[in-house]
């Protein structure tokens, strides 16, 4: 089945269109970010889909809604026996309390958290998102540098956030990129899937078709590590058109 991709924006949402050899068109939103993908039969226009997604917002609006609550639902208390992702592994958390400074290492399937006696969850957690912090500042000047010399662009300002709906974020006029926190826990190839994406938009405003020329030129594997990072859709409806 031969498949075309590109994106567009509607209503300041992100939107991944593919374009297949199928019937109906699919409107998909996945965790965590809210992203939203539509699988789309090939004789649509932009137009077309635009409509589509238009039509749809409500709905998806809903869905994102509900994976932001979801995520608000689901903190972690930061106890032995939960399970944290590093890196796109999963580890099971071992919790020892012992005096000290607080710090984490990796031990094979284990995150271990040292800690002081009498530690709240709350403080474990802001521990947490500090090893994740770091875990990126380490990655990322690597990754930048790489992609600075493959693309001849420069990179003047980082920063790493903890963002709802994007994986990365860049100012055009600035230069200046943005990194979400979750990234730490994701594969290392969809960090520098991430890093290409954002630098490319250095060149391209939007996610047409010179934005995916480009990233086809310089990543041609960035459709299958979107499609990993963002994983499975949430909700998927079809549409018909």
């Amino acid at each position: 089945m031969s498949t075309t991709s590109a994106y567009m924006t509607v209503r300041g949402i992100d939107i991944d269109v593919i374009h297949k050899e199928i019937k109906h068109l699919h409107i998909g939103v996945y965790p965590p970010a809210g992203r939203v993908r539509v699988a789309a039969p090939e004789r649509l226009e932009d137009d077309q889909i635009r409509l589509a997604v238009v039509q749809r917002l409500p709905w998806i609006r809903r869905q994102r809604k509900e994976l932001q609550d979801a995520a608000r639902q689901s903190t972690r208390e930061m106890v032995t026996g939960e399970t944290h992702y590093v890196w796109g592994a999963r580890k099971r958390l071992r919790v020892v309390a012992r005096p000290g400074r607080a710090h984490f290492e990796v031990e094979g399937t284990r995150l271990v958290l040292y800690v002081a006696p009498g530690s709240t969850a709350e403080e474990r957690r802001t521990y947490l998102e500090r090893w994740y912090r770091a875990q990126l500042r380490e990655k990322l000047p690597t990754l930048l540098s790489e992609w600075e010399n493959r693309l001849g662009v420069s990179v003047p300002k980082w920063t790493i956030r903890r963002m709802k709906t994007k994986w990365g974020s860049c100012n055009r006029e600035s230069h200046a990129v943005w990194f979400n926190v979750e990234l730490a826990k994701k594969d290392p190839a969809s960090l520098e899937y991430i890093v290409a994406h954002e630098l490319t938009h250095y060149f391209e405003r939007g996610h047409g078709e010179a934005f995916t020329k480009r990233m086809d030129q310089h990543m041609p594997d960035w459709r299958k590590r979107r499609d990993e990072l963002n994983g499975m859709p949430l909700a998927e409806e079809r549409w018909e058109s």
